[in-house]
């Protein structure tokens, strides 16, 4: 049975050796993935104008910075920080205590010189408290439920529990005017639910008192004086975020912000490293020992030799220039070594990170620049091809409107000529707007207000803006393309404030990329033919020639696809495994088979066997009889 045994043994060696290769794989997997991490860090570009922010005195303010920061320094003096507004009611008994019903129509703007201006950004919001929320604690839940813009909270001053309303965001502009239907129909007095009105204009209803007013914060930027609602300001300094904390005032602080060259080097020592590391698992588990006559555990294995020359096949493509002046891993410092090593020449790439003519960005990553300010580069996809695009635009983006044919009636009363239905892009909006006698200007921005305030409009995230040209009202969608429309569709209001309007879909902008007709939606422009999969955003007021788009993929961003291919879940390597595992799956169904013919061989041999022993006995008692007759036998001569 040990000779029949041996095909056994054999399927036992070759199926170690399978596992040996599975796990040889998966060490090359690993090394892969480890790979990938490095040079998908390298394939963002970001990372090559990232830069480096910091304040002198960080009690002030905290700063980043994005990669459209310039290099510099500035004079910081902040002399007072941003507020919300903050209102409290009267004191009541308890959190249990009724305040009323009716609804309550927030809304946000600026009081100057007694009277109240709408901010045209803030959308009106009306809250509506029942029965079943009329309590104090009632109101508090129903405001905060609402996400109205504002919070609201109970506090005990040890005289009772008064309500206090936050907005929730601080400046000037976003003073409340809260306006109340009481249900008592007295909305101006002090009981039921019209305690909780708020207007400080000449006039205005002031039932809650005001603890904190709103305020914008102010800075002093390089001798620049600059008022802004909120306390986080990204737009006083290009690609700066301010964050204040607190007052400067008398002094000063300074603000330095340089590139970060070393966060590059880092990282492309890290890819360095990376690469290095892959190779070496590569070649240990390939090579073949000349001296020893010593073969490794994938020597001659095909897939091992072909992921080794797609890698290779990368490095060795010289790249087109789009707009960085790089081409090649040795213009930076990267060389490979005779035994197949990358070496950095740190020396070398910090003298290009330090040109402002070379982009280090394009030899790593995946770009695309414009040449024109109001065209920006958004995406691609693998089948948009490296080069420079020349972009005509024929026909600009538009947006629906809809233009009152007269001017506007400036008063509104209540119940009589209140009341606008509209579409925008097709979602139906209704509104009442408030009673009272207007000017142009606060007209459309009462209508701007309502609008978008509307849950439903919101939810859809579209929205509008209201302008008034002597007198006369337009609406317009925030959106842009052949989806962008405004159509006014009744109400009482819109006799007066529109009479017959005109109204006029949106357009989608059209043009070609290089000489290839594009297709438009919105502002979005997708190329075609080599640029096919470019998508470009174009802005702007002018037609024509739009100037060129550079479009590169560096080494980082094809080895980032090229090794996610591979890892791929039927990619070159699980296919290698998947086929080890199938041999090594077949072994154990050859053993099975193997097993149960050993099982017959070995019962056959032993029934032979069986059978062999009894004649062998048979025999022994003939011989022995035999030999007893034998020995009875006369001997000759008797």
């Amino acid at each position: 049975m040990a000779v029949e045994r041996r095909p056994l043994n054999a399927l036992d060696t070759k199926e170690a050796q399978y596992q040996t290769q599975l796990t040889a794989y998966g060490s090359l997997k690993g090394a892969l993935s480890s790979f990938q991490s490095a040079v998908t860090a390298l394939s963002n570009p970001d990372k090559f104008s990232a830069v480096n922010a910091n304040i002198t005195d960080p009690k002030v303010a905290t700063v980043t910075a994005s990669s459209a920061a310039t290099a510099g320094s500035y004079a910081i003096e902040v002399q007072s920080l941003a507020q919300a507004h903050k209102l409290k009611s009267a004191a009541f008994a308890a959190t249990s205590s009724n305040i009323g019903t009716g609804t309550l129509t927030l809304q946000f703007g600026s009081y100057i010189d007694g009277t109240f201006t709408l901010n045209p950004d803030k959308a009106a919001q009306t809250i509506t408290i029942d029965s079943n929320k009329s309590t104090l604690a009632g109101v508090r839940d129903a405001i905060n439920s609402a996400n109205a813009g504002v919070s609201a909270s109970i506090i005990n001053d040890g005289n009772g529990s008064r309500l206090v309303i936050t907005a929730k965001d601080s400046g000037v502009a976003n003073a409340l005017k809260i306006t109340v239907t009481d249900d008592d129909l007295n909305a101006s007095d002090n009981a039921g639910l019209s305690r909780l009105a708020y207007d400080a204009s000449i006039g205005g209803t002031m039932n809650l008192s005001q603890t904190v007013a709103a305020q914008n914060a102010s800075l002093v930027i390089d001798g620049i004086s600059i008022s802004k609602a909120s306390n986080t300001i990204s737009d006083a300094i290009q690609g700066v975020s301010l964050n204040l904390l607190e007052s400067s005032t008398p002094g000063t602080t300074t603000l330095t912000v340089s590139r970060d060259t070393a966060g590059v080097q880092a990282t492309v020592q890290s890819f360095v490293k990376a690469f290095n590391d892959l190779n070496k698992i590569i070649t240990d588990l390939s090579k073949y020992d000349a001296a020893t006559k010593k073969s490794s555990i994938l020597t001659g294995d095909a897939t091992v030799r072909s992921i080794q020359a797609q890698i290779r096949g990368v490095f060795n493509t010289r790249l087109p220039i789009a707009g960085g002046g790089l081409s090649t891993l040795a213009d930076i410092g990267l060389t490979f070594q005779k035994d197949g090593t990358l070496k950095l020449d740190s020396g070398k790439l910090s003298a290009v990170l330090s040109d402002p003519e070379k982009n280090v960005a394009t030899l790593f990553a995946m770009t695309g620049s414009t040449t024109d300010g109001l065209v920006s580069y958004l995406s691609s996809t693998p089948d948009t091809k490296d080069g420079t695009f020349l972009l005509n635009i024929s026909k600009l983006a538009t947006q629906g409107r809809a233009v009152g044919s007269a001017a506007a009636l400036l008063t509104i009363g209540a119940g009589t000529n209140d009341a606008l239905s509209l579409s925008v892009n097709g979602v139906p909006v209704s509104v009442t707007l408030a009673a009272g006698t207007y000017s142009a200007s606060t007209l459309a921005t009462e209508i701007q207000s309502k609008v978008n305030g509307d849950r439903a409009l919101s939810a859809a995230g579209i929205g509008v803006t209201v302008t008034q040209n002597a007198g006369v009202i337009s609406i317009t969608s925030n959106r842009y393309g052949s989806n962008s429309t405004v159509t006014i569709t009744g109400g009482s209001a819109k006799p007066g404030l529109f009479g017959t309007p005109v109204e006029t879909t949106g357009a989608d902008v059209a043009g070609s990329i290089n000489g290839i007709a594009a297709v438009g939606t919105g502002q979005t422009l997708a190329g075609a033919g080599d640029a096919g999969g470019l998508i470009l955003s174009v802005t702007g007021s002018v037609i024509g020639f739009r100037g060129a788009i550079h479009y590169a993929r560096g080494y980082a961003y094809q080895l980032d696809k090229l090794v996610g291919k591979i890892l791929d879940n039927n990619g070159l390597l699980d296919s290698r495994v998947d086929g080890i595992n199938n041999s090594v799956k077949d072994i154990g169904t050859k053993r099975d088979v193997l097993a149960r013919r050993l099982t017959e061989v070995e019962k056959r041999y032993r029934t032979q066997y069986g059978a062999l022993d009894t004649m062998i006995a048979s025999m022994s008692r003939t011989s022995a009889f035999l030999q007893q007759q034998l020995a009875n036998l006369p001997k000759a001569g008797q």
